[in-house]
C-alpha cells in the first residue's frame, strides 16, 4: 500500500484505544510478563510509545518541516520508559498514551501536509537522510509492530499449557 496520510491516520488514531481494549482490567501477570531476559512487557511497551509521543514522532515532523539548516534529529532512547514508567501503573499508561496521542494526530492533521512536502527529509543519527513520508510511514508500522509484540508475548504464556496446539499456533513458535 503506498502512504496515505488519511489511511495512516486510521491506525495512529486507534492505537491507544486498542492497547487500552486489550489491556485494561488485566492482572499483572499478563501485563508485566516478558520473554524472558532482555525482553519487553507489555507495560514496558506501553511505556516505550509513551516515550515516543513525548520525545519523538512529533518533534521530528518539526525539524523535517522546519526551515532550519540543522536537519539533524536526536538520538531516542528506546529504553527510557524503564525509568519513565516506574511506580505508575497500566491504566495511569493508557490514559497518558491516550492524550498524547490525541494531541499528536491533531498536530499532525493542523500541518496540512502536502505531497510537496513528503518529499522533504533530515538525518537520522543511525540511518542516515529520510524523508517526510518515510518518518509517517514508519510511526504507523511501528504502532502495528508494537501490537504484534505485545499480542506475542501474551501468547507464549501459555506455550506449554497449549499442548499438541503449539505444532498449529505460529505466535508461539517464531
Amino acid at each position: 500500500m503506498e502512504y496515505n496520510l488519511d489511511k495512516a491516520l486510521e491506525i495512529l488514531e486507534r492505537t491507544p484505544h486498542v492497547l487500552k481494549t486489550m489491556l485494561s482490567g488485566l492482572s499483572d501477570d499478563w501485563t508485566y510478563c516478558n520473554e524472558g531476559p532482555d525482553t519487553w512487557s507489555a507495560f514496558d511497551v506501553v511505556g516505550h510509545l509513551i516515550h515516543g509521543e513525548r520525545t519523538d514522532w512529533k518533534q521530528r515532523l518539526e525539524i523535517i518541516l522546519s526551515d532550519g539548516s540543522d536537519k539533524t534529529f536526536t538520538p531516542f532512547d528506546r529504553f527510557a520508559q524503564f525509568e519513565a514508567s516506574k511506580g505508575k501503573t497500566m491504566a495511569g499508561l493508557l490514559d497518558d498514551f491516550i492524550a498524547l496521542r490525541a494531541k499528536n494526530t491533531a498536530f499532525l492533521k493542523a500541518l496540512k501536509i502536502t505531497e510537496n512536502q513528503y518529499d522533504r527529509k533530515a538525518v537520522h543519527p543511525s540511518l542516515g537522510e529520510v524523508s517526510l513520508k518515510q518518518l509517517l510511514a514508519a510511526w504507523v508500522a511501528h504502532d502495528l509492530g508494537h501490537l504484534a509484540q505485545i499480542a506475542r508475548v501474551m501468547a507464549r504464556q501459555y506455550k506449554t499449557e497449549v499442548g499438541p496446539w503449539v505444532e498449529y499456533m505460529s505466535v508461539l513458535n517464531r
